[in-house]
């Protein structure tokens, strides 16, 4: 509050400004919204601290930021302080004129176009494909159903090197065009603000001269505050300040704010080689979809056609969204992922924030395949394929199912995909081994931007007249293991959402004793015991509907997006590399979070909050 004429005048949250006697008595009668933009305020003013408004709104989840934090103080405070109040700052960044067409990115770094490339050392490590038949002989009397073939898939480290033979890692990986779309609202006031202030200036500090970054900021609409430019030293410094003018106000319209990262996109004159959006949002789209029926409901209106992967004329641009907080919209937020071919991640801490985004874009840094697509061919005329468990990628089949397609994507350095396909192996008298599968593989290197054959694999197992009892394949064990996880979570949040809990809790404990019985359970795979640490999580995180609509919904969906698209997310304190569901973390992941924990908070690092946004006697109701 300030002196106003004789008045005091409170400012919400959302920055604007009321006399104080007239929004308490507002507040008396019930009303919890902003006159003026209509934005839900969190906090209120009251008249008596003993009011019993107060008690019953949920208040900010607070973190402390620490009193010396070398990098905001290196990166954030030496920006220019600005002297009018938030609500005049709200105003003059609202009038700063904004084309109407967006052409005005900067141009590409001349040292990283195509033609620059051709000294560099690209092909000497490309991708890997490896098989695994389920076993490696069936006799020659015997027919097999459902025969399962694991394909698994490697992508290549950093491996560039500069014209004199020195190890290049900046110069071995794609640049990047990064639109980080960023609600602002008013429910964003605060330690929220501050924290995603400090992760976008870990993002800036950490993108080279040839990666471009724009910003989009919304709110109850959405506004384009920084062009698409290049982070070299002044591209830093003009981001920075760009990031620090933010202020919150007003509500949430993700459509509008993704719609202007699109823009950003379809606009450019140049383009950089991979290009993605971050989306970060603390609340729910009261614009475009007005209700949360969390099943069944129709979230295409929030994607731009040029985001969504199945739409063959649009850009492929992966939308990586993440769910700040216990009050996002979980659902529509992993819908806008799903569709688009990104991610979801849950930042249920919200002082984790910076290590999720340090996590994302070490993937995005380190883009060495494009466009991958694998080609699956039976090869003996008498078989056909059953089924190709891909998770949320394209495939399709073909040729009377004797063919199928993976359309794959982008893959980080070093980053690892597996799909099992199936088929049904008849009798066979007439040779001793069967060729079955031919594996093909194409992709573009982004550096130079040629397409790249990989050389064919092909399938074989023995038919002996008899097969002695053969141990299936661990690896392919551990697949189905992973497979069996994702569907028991899927079925498991549909009947969530349909608020049987204890039938939800039942299908995962029906999982976990069945993973408990598989050869690589025993064995004491890593990966099985990480899918079992998950499924607990998930059951705790289903004790009641509180705790489920808090957490354990976001939590949910953000290990299905993880699994669907083998690919890390953040869920609390996942980022940690030694979490165990940390499965799909790549190196290049790993080196970001930990630069991201230790320039913040000095060498010795520090410990993640614990991801709960509920106390232990809350699981016991």
């Amino acid at each position: 509050m300030k002196p106003g004429q004789g008045h005091a005048i409170f400012t919400a949250e959302c920055s604007h400004t009321f006399h104080f006697h007239c929004i308490t008595s507002n507040v008396k009668h019930g009303n919890q919204i902003c006159p003026v933009c209509r934005a839900k305020w969190k906090e209120v003013p009251f008249q008596n601290p003993s009011s019993n408004v107060s008690r019953d709104i949920p208040r900010l989840n607070r973190v402390t930021l620490p009193r010396e934090d070398a990098w905001t103080t290196t990166y954030v405070q030496r920006l220019p302080s600005t002297q009018v109040s938030v609500g005049r700052q709200s105003s003059l960044l609202s009038h700063i004129p904004e084309p109407t067409v967006f052409n005005d990115d900067e141009a590409l770094d001349p040292q990283t176009t195509p033609q620059d490339r051709n000294g560099y050392d690209h092909m000497t490590n490309t991708m890997e494909i490896s098989t695994y038949p389920e076993v490696s002989a069936v006799s020659k009397s015997a027919s097999h159903h459902n025969f399962a073939v694991l394909i698994h898939l490697k992508a290549p480290s950093h491996s560039g090197r500069s014209q004199n033979g020195a190890p290049s890692v900046e110069n071995s990986r794609a640049p990047v065009d990064l639109v980080t779309v960023l609600d602002v609202s008013g429910s964003m006031a605060g330690t929220k603000l501050a924290l995603l202030k400090r992760a976008m200036s870990f993002v800036i500090q950490n993108l080279s001269s040839s990666d471009r970054l724009s910003v989009v900021a919304f709110s109850s609409s959405a506004r384009r505050v920084f062009p698409l430019q290049r982070m070299t030293d002044s591209g830093r410094q003009q981001a920075l300040q760009a990031v620090n003018s933010l202020v919150p106000n007003g509500g949430t319209n993700i459509a509008e704010g993704l719609k202007k990262g699109a823009k950003v996109f379809i606009d450019r004159r140049w383009k950089n080689p991979v290009g993605s959006i971050i989306l970060l949002s603390d609340g729910q789209d009261t614009y475009t979809v007005n209700s949360r029926p969390h099943l069944g409901a129709n979230y295409r209106s929030l994607v731009p056609d040029t985001f969504q992967r199945n739409n063959d004329t649009g850009l492929h641009i992966p939308v990586h969204a993440f769910g700040f907080g216990i009050d996002h919209d979980a659902t529509s937020m992993h819908s806008i992922s799903e569709m688009s071919g990104g991610t979801f991640s849950f930042i249920e801490a919200e002082d984790v924030i910076q290590d999720a985004f340090a996590q994302c874009i070490g993937g995005l840094l380190s883009v060495v395949v494009q466009e991958l697509q694998v080609e699956v061919a039976c090869v003996n005329p008498h078989l056909q394929l059953s089924s190709v468990k891909a998770g949320s990628y394209q495939t399709s089949l073909m040729d009377n199912a004797r063919m199928a397609s993976i359309k794959v994507g982008d893959l980080y350095a070093d980053e690892e995909r597996d799909f099992l396909v199936t088929l049904n192996v008849p009798a066979e008298s007439s040779c001793d081994d069967m060729s079955l599968l031919v594996v093909r593989g194409l992709y573009r290197q982004p550096i130079t931007m040629e397409m790249v054959n990989l050389e064919p694999t092909e399938v074989k197992i023995l038919r002996p007249d008899v097969a002695s009892e053969l141990d299936v394949s661990v690896e392919v064990d551990r697949q189905r293991n992973r497979l069996l996880a994702a569907e028991a979570m899927a079925e498991a949040r549909v009947k969530a959402e349909r608020k049987d809990l204890s039938g939800a809790v039942s299908v995962l404990e029906n999982c976990l004793k069945a993973l408990s019985e598989t050869v690589s359970s025993r064995a004491g795979d890593r990966l099985c015991v990480a899918l079992s640490a998950e499924l607990k999580e998930m059951q705790e995180r289903m004790a009641n509907r509180r705790v489920y609509e808090h957490s354990g919904r976001a939590y949910m969906l953000s290990g299905l997006s993880s699994h669907s698209w083998q690919r890390a997310t953040a869920r609390g304190d996942s980022t940690d590399s030694t979490s165990l569901v940390q499965a799909y973390q790549t190196p290049s992941m790993v080196d970001m979070v930990s630069r991201s924990q230790t320039m913040i908070f000095g060498a010795s690092g520090r410990p993640l909050r614990p991801a709960k946004s509920y106390s232990e006697g809350q699981r016991a109701k």
